[in-house]
């Protein structure tokens, strides 16, 4: 069998010029019939393939059934897909029920790639269709495949490229950080002079001023007066970034200098000395620096780029034995809403969910419950109430929704770890091994291993990932950048001096994933006001809260 080409054409010629097929691929007519996707899988001129395309409509006809049609030199093998047609070109010689066959498999890959079945749909996924329909035909003959290898082939992932891409983002958002901290040092420095310059007592107090008309800002943003944001879920940004240009509307009053800030001073260059050696042990310093008006403004800004956003976040808590089995496993969620401007606050959310039993749903009191129950809609009791808006103030938002779900199936842990210590001589052999389900990809993982008071780092001598010694905390790390389907098990094998198998234990455990339990994610933006829905971003996340191995 050979098959010339494989084309999508309109039944009535009548086609708008869209843009993307226009620029791209070119639209054209050929007699009455308009071609909106044509591939071709052997040589061929453009003239011949049009003249080929201009001889179909004249030999279907009207009010016959047949799926084909000859000519002396060809056969042409189509299907109607609403107003248009799907065909194939093939030669005299090829088998009729291989063609057939061949055509069943390309009208079940159209309506995977298209959003409509249009011409408007056609132009805009021609790319992605044309693509798929290289992997069904090859150099004129039928590849044996199926639907999900087409997509798949087609979606090319990559554990290699997805990696370059996780250790690219960890280093940029390393350089923002210290970013971030230099202008720290900068605004103190700042301060530092001012107080040098103006002498004393006044100027501490002005610079108390605005440290602490600050600190009430992030205290009010953090802790949230307003509708909902009492919760104890928050939203996470996404980028900290630093710029030398504050945006936003600045504050025009201050509040009252807090005491006991008048005479403050700088460390001492032998406290920094000291702060830098328990650094470089592991321990975590926290220095109290306020934040400068353009870190605050602008990381703000950088927050909330679209009108609406939605932050769907996950918290897993999750205990199990050493010897296997599960003690606990708890899941508690929050979907939250952040508005930009305040006219975009008369709106209700459509959600959708993954159809899980054991995921149990509670809506905010002041949240229509019924329109919930029954439609799966967010909206106020009151539909003439706004939502209200966090504007650039970094505030958490609105919580619409709070759901919790509770298992005793072990296959619901994304994460598992055997450890395995063992004596002989003088030293201590200890194995480690994870193995992750299928259900999500683990990114930034990192088991700690705690270890028995030792002089030196322990021997490691077969890893999976890379591995750290926290010398002060006596505690192994393992780090894992990304668990995917490459590579859902692991392991890990180092010496230690002789101890009891039970200091290595508990285990602790850090990841995220861009999925979750219960699958919930906003399919619409419902406007009460009339008019277009607003744009709107979803933000989707599952984090460890206490995940440990006892």
């Amino acid at each position: 069998m050979v098959v010339l080409a494989a084309s999508i054409v309109s039944k009535n010629g009548k086609v708008r010029r869209f843009g993307l097929c226009v620029a791209l691929l070119d639209i054209f007519w050929v007699g009455s019939l308009a071609v909106l996707v044509s591939r071709q899988f052997v040589d061929m001129s453009r003239i011949r393939i049009e003249g080929l395309l201009a001889a179909f409509p004249k030999l279907i006809g009207s009010g016959k059934q047949h799926t084909y049609v000859e000519t002396e030199n060809v056969r042409y093998v189509y299907q109607p897909i609403e107003a248009m047609y799907l065909l194939l070109v093939t030669n005299k010689q090829s088998n009729i029920l291989e063609d057939l066959d061949t055509l069943r498999l390309l009208s079940k890959l159209v309506p995977e790639y298209t959003m409509s079945l249009d011409e408007e749909g056609i132009c805009q996924t021609a790319f992605e269709l044309i693509f798929a329909f290289d992997e069904v035909i090859s150099l004129g003959h039928k590849e044996n495949i199926t639907v999900a290898q087409v997509k798949q082939y087609c979606e090319m992932e990559s554990h290699e490229e997805k990696l370059h891409k996780l250790v690219l983002q960890n280093k940029i958002d390393e350089t923002k950080r210290r970013m971030k901290e230099e202008a720290s040092k900068i605004d103190q420095m700042k301060i530092e002079k001012n107080r040098g310059n103006k002498g004393g007592f006044m100027s501490s107090m002005g610079s108390g001023r605005i440290e602490s008309s600050f600190s009430d800002m992030s205290i009010s943003s953090g802790g949230g007066g307003g509708f909902g944001s009492g919760s104890g879920f928050g939203l996470t940004s996404d980028v900290d970034s630093f710029s030398s240009k504050p945006k936003g509307r600045q504050p025009s009053s201050a509040t009252a200098p807090p005491k006991g800030l008048g005479m403050k001073l700088g460390k001492s260059q032998r406290t920094n000395q000291f702060l830098e050696s328990l650094k470089a042990e592991g321990e975590m310093i926290v220095e109290d620096v306020q934040p400068s008006k353009s870190t605050l403004y602008t990381s703000a800004a950088q927050k909330l780029t679209d009108p609406v956003t939605l932050t769907a976040d996950e918290k897993l808590n999750v205990t199990l034995k050493r010897d296997g089995g599960m003690s606990n496993f708890d899941v508690q969620g929050q979907l939250s809403l952040q508005i930009l401007n305040q006219e975009d606050g008369l709106i209700q959310v459509q959600i959708e969910t993954g159809g899980n039993p054991s995921v149990i749903f509670k809506t905010h009191p002041n949240m229509n419950k019924e329109l919930f129950a029954n439609e799966n809609i967010l909206g106020l009791r009151d539909p003439s109430r706004p939502f209200p808006a966090c504007g650039l103030t970094g505030d958490a938002g609105v919580g619409l929704l709070k759901w919790r779900m509770q298992s005793v199936d072990e296959s619901m842990v994304p994460l598992t770890i055997n450890c395995w210590p063992s004596e002989s001589g003088n030293e201590t052999y200890v194995s480690i091994e994870y193995e992750a389900s299928s259900m999500f990809d683990l990114q930034n993982v990192v088991i700690a291993v705690p270890l028995p008071a030792l002089r030196e780092a322990p021997n490691v001598r077969q890893i999976d990932g890379e591995w750290k010694y926290d010398a002060r905390n006596s505690i192994l790390e393992w780090s894992i950048l990304l668990i995917d389907n490459s590579n859902r098990s692991g392991s890990m094998e180092f010496v230690v001096p002789p101890g009891d198998s039970s200091a290595f234990f508990p285990i602790s455990v850090q990841f995220s994933a861009t999925s979750t339990y219960s699958e919930l994610k906003a399919v619409n933006i419902l406007p009460l006001k009339g008019g277009a829905p607003p744009k709107f971003s979803q933000r989707t996340q599952l984090i460890t809260d206490n995940y440990q191995v006892v």
